[in-house]
């Protein structure tokens, strides 16, 4: 069985570490690069830079973020928020990412998905899905959330998958910041509908929330931000929880 990966995400605005809930209400966090150097130590598997404006400014993710993040770091980064072009993840690159997320741009310009995938590889290529339930289904929303893409988060993540994605980054914006667990249910969906890695993220609040996203979620990876920022769960203590239950985790 392939390990479970647990990834440190930093929302980031003007500069610094932000979270919120439910995509509202943001509080500072701390800096990027100080929360990446205790990462690169405590065992984090991957760190996830959003740049949570850039899409609703217009502009690109800021370089000397992404860049002070990548020198304190040994491991996989991945870069989202104003990828609007191959342009734009080329700066991304450049700054010091590994991989690129995409997210509103992908739906307005589905072809993204499949010439950055061309140019960097698949594996490079994350799309970020953020969705909420609307009845029997999965709605998803764009423009960090502020806009109804009117489109199905399991029919997305399939044609993402087509066009040349090779992650999914899967929010639910209900759970976001709620530390209330994983839509499980919703992940699921996603998971079992796509043959790439799906990453679980929104609700993280305990240990057990991990070991229920990876087993009736399916995930291949969990996302988390507040519960690593703030020290109220800590990597290796979740890693040996994760362990006990039998899922497998790099150590």
């Amino acid at each position: 069985m392939l390990t479970k990966r647990i990834i440190a995400c930093m929302d980031v605005r003007a500069g610094q570490v932000v979270k919120g809930v439910q995509f509202q209400q943001l509080r500072h966090a701390g800096d990027p690069a100080e929360l990446a150097r205790r990462y690169n130590v405590e065992g984090i598997d991957e760190v996830v830079v959003l740049d949570i404006t850039a899409t609703i400014e217009s502009r690109q993710a800021l370089a000397r973020t992404i860049n002070a993040v990548a020198r304190e770091i040994f491991l996989p980064l991945t870069v989202g928020g104003g990828i609007r072009s191959e342009d734009d993840a080329a700066a991304a690159v450049d700054a010091g990412a590994d991989k690129v997320s995409v997210n509103s741009a992908a739906l307005r310009d589905s072809g993204l998905l499949t010439r950055l995938a061309n140019r960097y590889g698949s594996q490079a290529v994350i799309c970020a899905i953020d969705a909420k339930r609307r009845g029997e289904g999965f709605a998803v929303y764009v423009r960090s959330g502020t806009a109804d893409a009117a489109r199905d988060a399991v029919e997305w993540a399939r044609e993402a998958e087509a066009r040349g994605a090779g992650e999914i980054l899967l929010t639910s914006m209900d759970r976001d910041g709620t530390r209330a667990g994983f839509d499980c249910e919703m992940t699921a969906a996603v998971s079992t509908a796509v043959n790439i890695p799906v990453i679980a993220s929104g609700g993280a609040g305990g240990l057990e929330h991990f070991a229920d996203v990876f087993t009736r979620g399916c995930a291949d990876a969990a996302l988390a931000a507040s519960i690593f920022h703030f020290a109220d769960t800590g990597v290796a203590e979740l890693k040996q929880y994760l362990r006990r239950e039998g899922i497998p985790v790099r150590l």
